[in-house]
């Protein structure tokens, strides 16, 4: 077999199949994430220690999602559909070479200007540390441990960008599952080693980027594209990457920004503060990166062949069949974490280190951000609607106003909250999810307005199910926070079977009222 012929795309299959797998990985991944927040909750709980943990483990987090899953990957991901369609295998190798020169080097300075300067580092994501000389000093230390993550990780996100553009799915989404397990071994095995403990969580970081990059490298020997790295700033394909680059790093990532946003006030908020928001932020995450990453995952590369063959037919129809997806998803994943904020947070963290007072303050943030879960999930669908397309700067446009919209409603929500009711982290949670609000109707009425989403029929009937089907829902959940009113007072294992009793007959009434109202699997298959 030729070359050219190695780089022809192979007969896809369904997107829902393709989101299925990608999504069954990243279950994996995320439960393994749920145990290791339990074990976090039980080892470290959500102290001054356990702040400065989460900071230092955000921080390199935060420019993963830039380098790797956000910006980098969705300019990445078109030209390199582009090169694949029109152009021979060793067009495609060159490209790939040249970016992994490119992005290494990249790379390789800003970790090193962090370490050199995680006082400073420490200090711009948060400043309320600098009252603490002891809580400054561990930040910059642990820091300096955890910042070539980034390096590390942001390699894996480029050469899980190769795999799913190949279509190669599972591995990428698989990945994760070894940090969780990392950082569970970590904290059981490593922590009690260290003072303090938390220092072994930061070791454990830096050994979860290097388990992950060198698992994932093996997988791009069968696609013929494993990297060898040149530095070629001229090379067309890596400018016009750059080009794509640059306006995305705020247009895709506004939702991280604010998230960061959010720790720089929370740590200037009472200590617990930054804990709180980050057990009930990884639990809004929980259907985010589930199922909107998946189904993201997968659209991004189809939607790029189809705007690379010209055909918007398809592309709209893809669009449509996404944000349809999506829509049955997150509306009942808001209304069971709206009503079960308590019994969850309690069941799952409630225990060692972690008071019954850390819960309640948690309950509230995580109903704040439950609120803006839809919105949360349509961003990571429209966005790539735009990407595909190569249009940045539509995007940043709509990111910047969310990002100045999100520091607006922080000081509306978070003042008054804090001032009278000592709860300044649940505006923090609101104003996040307004401000995602404003970016995914923002977002929608831009492809709207390029006629490059055109909604396919039958919205009102779909619209009419979901509500019917989150009523019943909602009515069984209500009734069993009702019955069962006071989790706290149960050992480990009764929380646990009643929370998923509560769960499963949630879904199964949910399920049952979607069918009862019309709405059949059938409907949601889509092959493009």
């Amino acid at each position: 077999m030729s070359q050219t012929q190695t780089n022809k795309p192979p007969a896809k299959p369904g997107l829902l199949r393709s989101s299925s797998k990608v999504g069954a990985m990243t279950m994996s991944s995320r439960v393994l994430g749920l145990v290791r927040d339990v074990v976090f909750a039980h080892t470290i709980g959500a102290g001054a220690a356990a702040d400065v943990f989460f900071v230092a483990f955000k921080i390199p987090n935060f420019m993963r999602r830039l380098f790797a899953e956000g910006a980098f990957a969705q300019a990445f991901v078109p030209v390199l559909s582009e090169y694949r369609h029109r152009g021979p295998h060793a067009a495609v190798q060159a490209l790939v070479d040249r970016v992994a020169g490119a992005l290494g080097l990249v790379l390789l300075l800003v970790t090193t200007l962090a370490i050199v300067g995680a006082p400073l580092v420490a200090t711009v994501f948060a400043p309320g540390f600098r009252t603490d000389p002891d809580q400054f000093a561990l930040a910059t230390e642990m820091i300096r441990i955890t910042f070539p993550y980034l390096l590390l990780i942001s390699l894996t996100g480029f050469v899980g960008a190769i795999l799913n553009c190949y279509d190669r799915f599972a591995v990428p989404a698989f990945t994760p599952v070894l940090l969780n397990v990392a950082l569970i071994t970590a904290a059981l095995v490593a922590a009690p080693l260290f003072d303090p403990p938390v220092l072994g969580l930061a070791w454990g970081v830096l050994a979860a980027g290097v388990l992950q990059l060198l698992f994932q490298l093996p997988f791009l020997r069968p696609v013929q594209l494993m990297p060898v790295p040149k530095l070629d700033w001229r090379d067309p394909g890596v400018r016009r990457i750059l080009a794509l680059m640059v306006p995305a790093l705020f247009g895709v990532s506004v939702s991280q920004i604010n998230l960061m946003l959010d720790t720089v006030i929370a740590s200037l908020l009472p200590d617990g503060s930054i804990s709180w928001l980050y057990y009930s932020e990884r639990l809004s995450e929980l259907p985010l990166g589930v199922f909107a990453v998946a189904i993201a995952t997968v659209i991004l590369p189809n939607l790029s062949r189809q705007h690379a063959a010209r055909d918007p037919e398809n592309f709209s129809r893809t669009l449509d069949w996404a944000l349809r997806l999506v829509c049955l998803i997150a509306l009942p994943a808001t209304v069971a974490l709206v009503i079960l904020a308590e019994p969850i947070l309690v069941s799952l963290f409630q225990y060692g280190a972690t008071s019954p007072a850390d819960t309640a303050m948690a309950a509230l943030s995580l109903k704040a951000y439950a609120l803006g879960l839809l919105a949360f999930m349509l961003i990571k669908i429209l966005a790539p609607g735009f990407f595909a397309r190569q249009d940045m700067k539509t995007p940043v446009r709509i990111g910047v106003l969310a990002m100045v919209a999100n520091m607006v409603l922080n000081v509306v929500f978070v003042v008054p909250l804090h001032l009278y009711y000592g709860i300044g982290h649940v505006g923090l949670a609101l104003a996040t999810s307004s401000s995602a609000c404003l970016n995914a109707f923002l977002l929608y009425r831009g492809l709207r307005l390029r006629q490059a989403f055109l909604p396919q029929r039958g919205w009102g009937r779909f619209a009419l199910q979901v509500l019917l089907a989150n009523t019943a829902m909602a009515l069984v959940l209500l009734t069993a926070v009702e019955f069962w009113p006071d989790w706290g007072h149960w050992e480990a294992t009764g929380r646990l079977w009643r929370l998923a009793c509560v769960c499963l007959a949630g879904l199964g009434v949910y399920l049952l009222a979607a069918l009862a109202a019309g709405l059949r699997p059938a409907s949601l298959r889509h092959s493009p």
